[in-house]
């Protein structure tokens, strides 16, 4: 019942408040885009158009009420990376043999990036940006205590049964890119509630990511906490924080799933386990695809439909993001949805040098969010074909937001101080680095 409440409140609250607020109603959907109502309670909500609804909405109050700023400064290229990916999908979809096929990739994939542009231009203030941050913590954070709910009734649901249409090592990289916002919302939030219940989801969803048992997303969460190192603000308080998530990272993964994380690194081809040499093989076969069809790939969502001419079953994935879309999408598909996310990265990271000065710390809070955890996930990718997978996009959105606010920071004029002023006080660090 809870379900079928959440679902109809959601959907009539956020289609009516995106008529007058547009970027509300966009949080609604990116919400329903993480929990997916008509999967984590199918038993109660029936099938239908929710998210459409919600869409519909968020489009026309965004065209009636013209709130829009296309002053979109350093993200205006991360964007643009996207869109492009986004025609050049179409172009291709008019040439592939399974025209349903392809043009069921571009229509997936336009839900994504439509929004995402409409969204982008919607973000004025640091508000938006605390507002977009914790509705993907609340929904993943929601979906982790969901899976750990029931593997500790006894039945471990992610592993054998995934969530939401996504098997255990999709589910699992979507926790990935969770973790790092949440961990991050609990080091700089201010609020004590806000400080715990950001930290208890980033445990839930580490916890989940390991007993998922998907190696992609553990060596991702490892790659995540690596970056979280090199990051973090260099104080004692955060550094006991860091310390102390790895320690409860330790505890809570035993013997069986390090042993099965292990498995990632055997070289031999007799000791390595199949699932793990099949996805060798699998990748080089879309390579052979990619230097047969360097330019145009195989077609959008076309992969599938030809892997039994390499001896695998019809249907069967790459198992990689990457080597996929490389397969499908040429070179010049792959170069432009991998510079997306690999664009956004570098430019949050100058953004997090302490040399750089903001007008507000929010914006380097944010960037060392949006890093973290697309850096996870574009590690941890590699290992799961997942093209349309919501909340990597979204949490780029929340970089490109950060990216446009902070057209003020200038890092050839700042001064090493040996800490960050702006950071410790916003009003007095810009009076610091000022005199």
């Amino acid at each position: 019942m809870k379900g079928l409440l959440f679902t109809y409140l959601l959907t009539g609250g956020g289609s009516l408040s995106g008529l007058f607020r547009p970027f509300y109603g966009f949080l609604v959907y990116v919400a329903f885009a993480i929990i997916k109502p008509e999967m984590m309670w199918p038993w109660s909500v029936p099938k239908g158009r929710y998210s459409f609804v919600i869409a519909l909405g968020m489009l026309l109050g965004w065209l009636w009420t013209r709130r829009a700023n296309f002053n979109f400064g350093k993200s205006f290229g991360v964007m643009a990376l996207l869109v492009g990916y986004l025609a050049w999908a179409s172009f291709l979809a008019f040439m592939p043999r399974n025209q349903i096929m392809a043009w069921d990739y571009v229509d997936r994939l336009a839900r994504i990036a439509i929004p995402f542009v409409v969204a982008l231009t919607c973000i004025t203030s640091t508000k938006e940006l605390k507002q977009l941050a914790w509705t993907i913590v609340l929904a993943q954070g929601y979906v982790a205590y969901e899976l750990n709910s029931y593997y500790f009734g006894g039945y471990n649901v992610l592993r054998y049964a995934g969530f939401g249409g996504m098997d255990n090592n999709s589910a699992a990289i979507a926790l990935v890119t969770g973790i790092g916002i949440a961990f991050f919302l609990g080091v700089h939030s201010t609020s004590l509630f806000e400080r715990a219940t950001a930290f208890l989801f980033a445990a839930l969803m580490g916890h989940a990511i390991l007993f998922s048992f998907s190696r992609g997303g553990m060596l991702g969460m490892i790659v995540t906490g690596i970056v979280t190192c090199v990051v973090i603000p260099k104080r004692p308080r955060t550094y006991a924080m860091l310390i102390g998530t790895v320690c409860l990272g330790a505890m809570l993964a035993g013997p069986e799933v390090r042993e099965r994380f292990m498995t990632t690194f055997v070289k031999s081809g007799e000791e390595r386990e199949s699932s793990a040499q099949s996805r060798v093989d699998l990748w080089s076969d879309c390579w052979d695809v990619m230097k047969k069809n360097p330019v145009l790939g195989c077609g959008p969502n076309h992969w599938p439909l030809i892997a039994s001419d390499y001896g695998w079953p019809h249907g069967k994935e790459a198992h990689s993001l990457w080597m996929q879309t490389g397969a499908e999408m040429g070179f010049i598909g792959l170069a432009l949805y991998l510079s997306f996310y690999l664009l956004c990265i570098f430019r949050l990271w100058v953004l997090t040098w302490k040399s750089s000065v903001v007008e507000d710390p929010w914006h380097k809070h944010t960037a060392r969010m949006a890093v973290t955890g697309l850096s996870g996930f574009v590690v941890s990718a590699q290992f799961v074909s997942l093209e349309t997978l919501e909340i990597p996009y979204y949490t780029a959105l929340l970089g490109c937001g950060a990216l446009k606010l902070a057209r003020a920071w200038e890092p050839a004029q700042a001064v090493d101080l040996g800490f960050d002023p702006v950071d410790a006080c916003p009003a007095r660090g810009q009076a610091l680095l000022s005199s």
